[in-house]
């Protein structure tokens, strides 16, 4: 398998194992415990994710951080008009916050459940926010559609998940 092919079916993958993972968790009524199975699709996707990050670091960086920089520039410049390379920093930060997540909901998941929802709000609007740039801002072709899909119905779990919440406030 080239390094190109694994360095993009690692992304789409954790990409699909983070999508299934929110909507498992927007799709939990509002103190029902949370099926295993959504702690292990987090997971799986984190463990993609960083897989990713490798392969992209090896097969097209030669593990140089300048390098990746110049390249995030180059495409940031392509998509906005600004060259800048911060947004790897982003990617960075989405990794660290990722794995910390992960790490809280297997050391004390319910410390983790019992989270202020604030917190989970700009968590997760945050990493929303870096999987649609990656799946639809800068990217083309078919898979901005696999993207647009995934990120559409995100969209409508949480919608629903807000009506929810909003019905029981009102009642």
């Amino acid at each position: 398998m080239s390094g190109e092919l694994l360095t993009k079916l690692t992304v789409w993958a954790a990409v699909t194992a983070y999508s299934v993972a929110c909507a498992g968790t927007l799709l939990v009524r509002a103190g029902e415990p949370r099926p295993s199975w959504i702690r292990w699709a987090w997971t799986i996707g984190l463990c993609l994710f960083l897989l990713h990050v490798c392969c992209a670091f090896g097969f097209y960086h030669s593990w140089s951080h300048a390098d990746a920089y110049s390249e995030t520039a180059r495409q940031t410049a392509a998509m906005t008009g600004m060259h800048w390379g911060g947004g790897l920093y982003f990617n960075y930060l989405f990794a660290t916050l990722w794995l910390a997540d992960v790490a809280w909901l297997w050391i004390a998941p319910d410390s983790h459940a019992r989270r202020p929802r604030m917190i989970s709000t700009v968590f997760h609007g945050f990493l929303f926010f870096l999987v649609v740039n990656g799946t639809v801002v800068f990217i083309h072709g078919p898979m901005r559609w696999y993207g647009l899909v995934l990120c559409g119905a995100l969209v409508g779990f949480w919608l629903r998940r807000w009506r929810a919440f909003r019905a029981l406030a009102i009642s």
